[in-house]
């Protein structure tokens, strides 16, 4: 009787290892990259072969053969993106089917800190401007933009698999609203963001073991509290997080993040690059992608906020400087767009500013520009070119301004410095012809450096025709 019922029971979990086993973001909703070879995978019994038919393909199946531990995973081929809800069938013998309202269009990776994973309804004392309109008018998106969150997941070792389903109709998504405007087709949006996780924080084992100020053992310990990991430790979010989705097949990133590693802007440049290199190698490695490793990248410069220690200390500008100098210099295919202008005085000791629309615009408009081709739509903000001096007057030229600034009177955030080293502010004229500003300080005869908003928290009013933020610099690096 013994024997009779070992044998059922190793049958009964045979029968339970035969079926298939999807990770939670291959599921209904879900928004699948038009006109490449997209991944699906998941486990099954050892010695099965998995079939895929998708509703597009006429009929034709495609196939992959498990490995000895029971992991598969293939690639299809998706067709021009389409409003037009799809299915697949996947089988091993026995069949599950995904049939609720599958999507082919564009797909986007966003990461980073809490700027990027802050709901629509905003954070404590932190509200989102426009919340109740969008919420009002989700429904609106719901056949057009779907969204995946996934939990904030800690782990020490790479995992496989991570909770996370897609859903609709979408919380607040700028970028993918104004992406699904112009292109006319669906979005979807994998949100992988910790708020206060550092570029650490998203980077693997042996890259952080070549750190020398990251003691692993010891940052592992501090940041584990018994039940959840703490948002500064470094690797959990790269193993938990970005490790089990590499498969999924996208079209680029956009990252929000850089207040953790205020103070250390002198390798955030290399260490950013670094990070950014893993993760395409991760994504590009079972992907048909154009691209190779070689998949977009845009990120957004930290908002001006005083809690970096003072609104007139530079520690927040520097980390700006930096990330606009990963995107430009350092990091390919890469671009970073200014928040200068998208928080207003009060948000000084506020880390989280209500603005976001105008920041998923401004991803939205690097990646119709560079990733789509689409020229006419303006993405490079106005940004330090260089400056003569003529007596005690400095005058500031400036790349990206081709059809000229604004203001034409009152620009501030100019200051500019002598010899010695110390800056005042300046009163700036626009000098139409050579769409540049003329810089002048009573306290200042002789000046030699300018810098523009480079402080933890200083507003400027400079634009370029395309109502794009001049970019805070400094000349005296």
């Amino acid at each position: 009787m013994k024997k009779l019922t070992l044998f059922l029971l190793s049958a009964l979990c045979l029968t339970a290892q035969a079926k298939i086993h999807l990770p939670e973001i291959l599921s209904d909703n879900m928004v699948l990259q038009q006109q490449t070879s997209v991944n699906l995978w998941g486990t099954t019994d050892t010695k099965n072969t998995i079939t895929i038919t998708p509703s597009w393909s006429n009929g034709k199946t495609f196939e992959a053969k498990a490995d000895k531990q029971g992991k598969w995973l293939v690639s299809i081929p998706t067709p021009m993106a389409s409003f037009t809800p799809q299915t697949i069938t996947i089988s091993d013998g026995e069949s599950i089917t995904l049939s609720s309202n599958i999507l082919i269009g564009e797909v986007w990776f966003c990461s980073g800190q809490s700027n990027m994973e802050m709901p629509l309804n905003g954070f404590w004392n932190c509200p989102i401007n426009g919340s109740n309109e969008e919420i009002a008018l989700a429904g609106d998106w719901a056949d057009k933009i779907h969204v995946v969150t996934i939990p904030k997941t800690g782990a020490t070792e790479p995992k496989e698999e991570v909770p996370g389903k897609w859903y609709v109709p979408s919380p607040q998504t700028d970028f993918a609203q104004m992406l699904t405007r112009v292109l006319r087709m669906p979005v979807g949006i994998i949100v992988c963001a910790w708020g206060g996780s550092s570029v650490e924080g998203w980077t693997p084992r042996e890259i952080l073991n070549t750190y020398s100020d990251v003691k692993l053992a010891d940052e592992l310990k501090r940041g584990w509290n018994g039940q959840w990991w703490e948002y500064f430790t470094p690797l959990i979010m790269y193993n938990g997080m970005l490790h089990p989705l590499r498969n999924y097949t996208i079209k680029g990133f956009i990252w929000y993040q850089g207040e953790a590693n205020v103070g250390k802007d002198k390798d955030h440049a290399t260490r950013l690059n670094t990070m950014v290199n893993v993760w395409r190698k991760e994504f590009s490695e079972t992907q048909a992608h154009p691209l190779n490793d070689q998949l977009p990248f845009y990120l957004a410069e930290i908002a001006p906020w005083a809690g970096y220690g003072g609104a007139e200390g530079t520690s927040g500008a520097l980390l700006r400087e930096a990330q606009h100098t990963a995107a430009n210099e350092v990091i390919k295919n890469a671009g970073c767009i200014c928040t200068n202008d998208l928080v207003t005085p009060y948000e000084a000791d506020q880390i989280h500013p209500a603005e976001k629309r105008q920041v998923g615009y401004r991803f939205a408009y690097l990646a119709l520009n560079r990733t789509y081709g689409m020229k006419s739509i303006a993405c490079d903000a106005p940004e330090y070119d260089h400056h003569t001096i003529d007596g005690n007057k400095l005058e500031v030229f400036f790349k990206h301004a081709e059809d000229g600034l604004s203001p034409w009177n009152d620009a501030t955030g100019f200051e500019i410095a002598g010899a010695d080293g110390k800056f005042y502010p300046a009163k700036a004229k626009l000098v139409e012809s050579n769409k540049s500003f003329i810089l002048t300080s009573d306290a200042v005869p002789a000046p030699k450096q300018v810098r523009y908003c480079f402080k933890n928290f200083q507003i400027g009013n400079v634009i370029n025709h395309r109502n794009l933020p001049l970019v805070p610099f400094r000349s005296d690096k």
